[in-house]
């Protein structure tokens, strides 16, 4: 009998800022490599631009290193899945270009992916070891998160609670009505005065900090959607109105550890509060975060406590699958090959794309 043939998903990652490239094989990583666009730093945010003219420059050198480090000849390739959307027109342009080429030339499958919907299938990323998803949770049965299960994700362009009812059959059950959680976190920082990406600033900086010492406006939006624009400008107005005014540079000032601590508690309160009522009115005891935010250590260890709490099973993803990454596009590729959706050359990319 003919021993079964694996599935080898090549996934491409361009939506933003890093060039990403990875080999999956039977959802197990074997490369998951990132190239950053460190000139951005330089302006203070992603300028569209350079960022695509960037991944025009690493794309290549990327997905080679990727195959070879994987140790699979493009020959052996099952498929081609890379990022539709949402994310800058400009990056996804290149990465689907390249996908497309690469997979007419190859006469394999080409499969489109939502970057979001990736993001929750990155809970069901492998290790080559087998030894399953390296997360934290507090279910040491399960690798992975049961269906149905909610997962709160959170990156720097968008903010959602998703009901995930099977791997490719998600609803997004609330989300922000004005700006990310992620991006709240960069233009606190920059009202600071920390340099960008200034969400991990907060982070360690608030980690020596009052997360009480300061008290910022929490919205009141209906249902099970967020709003951060009220905090942003209760940020803004509160620190301008300080007195002597913030010491100019990076941690400069005592005040600024309790200022991150307070926005950071701030801002996971939010969350938290409306994860609690979407399991509530769900009744789902199974709940994941994902996306960049996740990397943000008191967020990870406020989902695990108010699991103990509220007897959930928790699961957070490991590091190098929080931010953007094609290992999660790659494993959304490998789902969406297992019934046939394939995508046709004349797709395009999507900068709003929703599922």
């Amino acid at each position: 009998m003919n021993a079964k043939k694996s599935i080898i998903i090549l996934g491409i990652e361009s939506s933003c800022d890093e060039t990403s490239a990875s080999v999956v094989k039977d959802c197990k990583v074997l490369t998951n490599l990132i190239a950053n666009q460190k000139i951005h730093e330089l302006y203070g945010g992603v300028v569209p631009e350079l960022a695509s003219r960037a991944h025009q420059k690493n794309i290549v050198p990327v997905v080679d290193r990727a195959l070879k480090e994987a140790g699979i000849r493009k020959e052996d390739l099952s498929a081609i899945a890379f990022t539709r959307g949402p994310g800058l027109i400009g990056s996804l342009l290149v990465g689907a270009s390249f996908a497309k080429a690469m997979a007419l030339a190859l006469d394999i499958p080409l499969v489109e992916v939502n970057h979001m919907q990736a993001h929750v299938l990155a809970h069901f990323a492998e290790e080559n070891n087998g030894i399953g998803y390296k997360s934290i949770k507090n279910n040491p049965i399960s690798l992975h998160p049961s269906f149905p299960f909610l997962c709160l994700t959170v990156s720097g362009g968008h903010t959602q609670i998703v009901l995930a009812k099977d791997h490719l059959d998600m609803e997004v059950i609330g989300e922000t009505i004005d700006d990310a959680a992620g991006e709240t976190f960069d233009k606190a920082a920059k009202i600071l005065g920390l340099p960008y990406p200034g969400g991990p600033l907060i982070n360690k900086y608030a980690q020596e900090g009052n997360p009480n010492a300061f008290k910022f406006a929490e919205p009141n939006i209906p249902e099970l959607n967020f709003s951060f624009s009220g905090l942003k400008t209760s940020i803004l107005y509160f620190v301008r109105s300080l007195t002597p005014p913030l010491s100019e540079g990076e941690g400069g000032d005592s005040r600024i550890p309790h200022l991150c601590a307070s926005i950071q508690h701030t801002i996971i309160k939010i969350l938290m509060d409306k994860l609690i009522t979407a399991s509530k009115q769900t009744g789902i005891k199974e709940v994941a975060v994902a996306g960049g935010v996740s990397a943000n250590s008191e967020l990870r260890n406020e989902l695990i406590s108010t699991g103990k709490k509220k007897g959930w099973n928790t699961y957070v993803p490991a590091f190098e699958y929080c931010t953007d990454n094609a290992a999660m596009i790659a494993i959304a590729g490998h789902y969406k090959y297992l019934k046939g959706e394939f995508a046709a050359q004349n797709i395009g990319a999507s900068a709003r794309y929703k599922f």
